[in-house]
């Protein structure tokens, strides 16, 4: 079994940074892709960034390319989302999701591990 725990998020101005941690544990990480997605109230969960195994392909939501970079350590087990030029739109609660797989997929349905979820919330 895989769990994923997120954390970093907060309360930030627009225009403001955060980086957001995903720890995993369980199995073998660098086996895994992982992504990032985020639910604003209301709306569907969205895909955001995704990251292979191996670190070397990257992809992202239309809405945070240039803003935010998807990486990870696989020495310690963690991914990061770090974002920069926050706006109010971007306030989401961000979840983590794993799968075993070698390419990344902003496909929901692609991943079969989830974490709980950190809340961003980015003031005007």
């Amino acid at each position: 079994q895989v769990q994923l725990v997120e954390s970093g998020g907060g309360l930030v101005q627009a225009g403001g940074s955060l980086r957001l941690s995903c720890a995993v544990s369980g199995r073998t990480f660098s086996s895994y892709i992982m992504g990032w997605f985020r639910q604003a109230p209301g709306k569907e969960r969205e895909f955001v960034a995704a990251i292979s195994w191996r670190g070397d392909i990257t992809m992202y939501a239309e809405s945070v390319k240039g803003r935010f970079t998807i990486s990870r350590d696989n020495a310690k087990n963690t991914v990061f989302l770090q974002m920069n030029s926050l706006t109010p739109e971007d306030t989401a609660v961000y979840f983590c999701a794993a799968d075993r797989r070698y390419m990344p997929t902003s496909s929901r349905s692609q991943y079969n591990y989830w974490g709980q979820g950190t809340q961003v919330t980015v003031s005007s």
